[in-house]
């Protein structure tokens, strides 16, 4: 279990940071679970020898689901007992039945207490099945009971898009209880995948006020994924802020905030470390600096002086090469041999494309696919899951219409099909606001996943013969929440790989929920991988539909032209059922090839004013080859240096390697224009 922050041996002294409360960075969602659930062991176990209980405060969503999978293996395993725990939750909807789906009554139950040895009358959890006339009397005797019970000693919290801890959205006071609130529409807008659509999203909720939390001994907030970055950073290292409740949690005498790395990539020490203490320079954070320096200036990487890295906080880094040339043609030179146009990509090559949705395999990867086929590669795209809780009603009785009037117009079908359509019909005109399908709709919406994942891999002149759909079992709720990855979902993928003996496979990298469906495909694709018999593939990750990997994260850039693009929108354009899809919490709410186009674009804009070749659009992988970093291939020219080994931010060793001659202007014009013949 890792303790420390991820990439310390290169990080400024904490006392040089900005951070206005402790921040705990850690690479993995995991590593920041079993920290905390063994704190809260040892708390539980010290109370218990005390003969006292513990009071915990707990919260839902996914952030915490992987503490309480610790906490009950921890009870399981190691006879972790809570019989002498008390329990009180942060919030719960209103109003909410506490059987619904959406309860977060029946979260706790499903998934931590029906599990471990909790006295019931020890569990206390807000209630939104109360008329509202009595809610104010009920939410003082929540606070009475907290107080009764000592007060809460561990207090874990979520962070929302706009600083809200529990539901105290923006303007939350500092002396605010326990309470009944109104939701922010950012707050509803992040809920409505979870409700099958902002409409049916709660309006209210019922709230442990700041102050309440703040009346915890010790608090440990919890935040994950690029999408919380810039929130994170605002809470830890801005001004106290009433439109930002956690932000008071800077005056908390042991707060904590657990981050993973995607999380922390905005705080100071991390994005932009020199400019608060000396650091200890290794490759990916040159190139981090020498490209943040370029972007800072305006200049491209084989313009900078020595006297820009003096005046931006970078001497230590001049101080390495000896001056400003060697260190830019270094960096230019790694960063110029990711670019691999298509005569650079794999020709003849077992190929499996691994798509957690029917639509992630062209949103993500549309334009190297393109290209991959063109090579005359041998590929099969394999949708992991069927992606049909994405299908809105209105979409299942407009192809039910058109079958109707196919069997009209044909005279095909029988009573079995209208009998079918009829029961579809009735339980569409009843159907409650989250309400799980009925089997038949839930085959209707993964059809037509099924036939737009085909008619989107034609768009490239694929055959719909290499669409292969896994219907991964993990995925077959019918509800947002899925199972865990299990033993048939990774036998079904092994199967795969054995079939195929993939030579490359390009997988989902997109990690910034915890236990989102991207997560779970790539666990089962890993589990797999590690019986699998053949020779280790080439992996490629890829990025999920809202976010790209940065240029210097990447690999592997593939440029595409402007009619590459526009061929990789009209695959995307084929899923017609995915269009004004609610985004990912933080995300803008454009259509799907609206941020593919940007996202690509961008890519390939900040590749132009670093001095790199000029594209149209980019997409960016990472890739790894029996777990290890890509070594980058050497571009051929007599004024460019060999590049060293690229490797991702998490896999720091500390050492530099030095740079050679600088490379002349001229020649890395030259060198671009026989690159952009691809």
């Amino acid at each position: 279990m890792a303790s420390t922050n991820a990439g310390e041996d290169r990080i400024p002294e904490r006392a040089s940071v900005r951070e206005r409360v402790s921040v705990v960075v850690v690479e993995q969602y995991e590593q920041i679970a079993a920290m905390i659930a063994a704190r809260m062991a040892e708390l539980i176990r010290t109370r218990n020898a005390e003969g006292r209980n513990a009071v915990l405060g707990l919260a839902t969503g996914s952030t915490p689901i992987g503490v309480y999978r610790e906490l009950i293996r921890l009870h399981r395993e190691e006879g972790l007992d809570f019989t002498k725990v008390i329990t009180f939750n942060l919030d719960e909807y209103y109003p909410m039945a506490p059987d619904s789906i959406h309860s977060y009554q029946r979260y706790m139950w499903e998934n931590l207490f029906d599990h471990i040895n909790i006295q019931p009358e020890n569990v206390h959890i807000p209630r939104g099945d109360l008329p509202r006339d009595e809610v104010e009397t009920y939410t003082a005797d929540y606070e009475q009971a907290i107080a009764e019970a000592g007060g809460i000693d561990f207090q874990i919290l979520g962070i929302g898009k706009t600083g809200h801890i529990g539901f105290n959205e923006p303007g939350s006071g500092v002396q605010s209880r326990t309470r009944l609130v109104a939701l922010d529409t950012v707050t509803r807008r992040d809920a409505a995948a979870d409700f099958f659509g902002e409409d049916s999203v709660p309006t209210e909720a019922i709230t442990m006020g700041v102050a309440t939390i703040l009346g915890a001994r010790e608090v440990a907030l919890i935040a994950t994924g690029e999408h919380k970055a810039r929130i994170v950073q605002r809470a830890a290292e801005g001004e106290i802020d009433p439109d930002v409740a956690a932000t008071y949690l800077q005056n908390h005498p042991n707060a904590t905030f657990y981050v993973d790395a995607a999380a922390a990539a905005e705080l100071t020490r991390i994005k932009t470390p020199w400019v608060v203490g000396e650091v200890n320079w290794d490759r990916p954070l040159e190139i981090q600096a020498v490209m943040w320096l370029s972007q800072m200036t305006g200049k491209s990487i084989l313009k900078l002086h020595n006297q820009d890295y003096r005046d931006h906080h970078l001497s230590s880094l001049l101080a390495r090469y000896g001056a400003a040339g060697p260190l830019n043609g270094e960096i230019f030179n790694t960063l110029l041999s990711k670019i691999r146009g298509k005569s650079r990509l794999p020709q003849g090559k077992r190929i499996i494309v691994f798509s957690p949705h029917p639509d992630d395999d062209v949103i993500s990867a549309g334009g190297i696919l393109n290209k991959l086929h063109q090579n005359g590669n041998q590929i099969v795209v394999a949708y992991q899951t069927s992606g049909n809780i994405a299908v809105f009603d209105h979409e299942v009785r407009r192809h039910m219409d058109f079958v109707r009037r196919f069997a009209r117009d044909f005279s095909v079908g029988g009573g079995r099909v209208l009998e079918i359509m009829d029961e579809v019909d009735q339980f569409l005109a009843t159907k409650e606001p989250g309400q799980v399908d009925i089997s038949h709709v839930q085959q209707i919406k993964k059809s037509i996943r099924e036939a737009e994942a085909v008619a989107g891999i034609e768009t490239f002149g694929m055959r719909r013969e290499q669409a292969c759909f896994l219907n991964l079992p993990f995925y077959q709720t019918g509800k947002v929440k899925k199972d865990e990855i299990g033993p048939r979902d990774v036998e079904i993928t092994l199967e795969l790989l054995e079939e195929h003996r993939p030579e490359y496979i390009f997988v989902a990298g997109d990690l910034s929920d915890p236990h989102g469906t991207h997560r779970m495909c790539l666990e089962a694709v890993e589990t797999a991988l590690q019986r699998y018999s053949g020779p280790a593939p080439e992996v490629w990750y890829y990025r999920g539909a809202w976010q790209e990997w940065t240029v210097a994260e990447a690999d592997v850039l593939v440029p595409m032209s402007e009619e590459e693009l526009r061929h990789k929108i009209l695959a995307i354009f084929k899923h017609q059922s995915q269009k004004d899809k609610a985004p990912f919490p933080g995300q803008d709410d454009r259509e799907f090839w609206q941020r593919v186009e940007d996202r690509n674009t961008s890519t390939a804009q900040t590749v132009d004013l670093l001095g790199l070749p000029e594209y149209y659009a980019m997409e960016a992988y990472v890739v790894r080859k029996n777990g290890k970093p890509l070594e980058t291939e050497m571009i051929s020219t007599s004024s460019l240096a060999a590049p060293p080994r690229m490797r991702r931010m998490s896999d720091y060793p500390g050492g530099v390697a030095r740079g050679g001659e600088e490379p002349r202007r001229a020649d890395g014009r030259a060198l671009q224009e026989a690159q952009a013949g691809d």
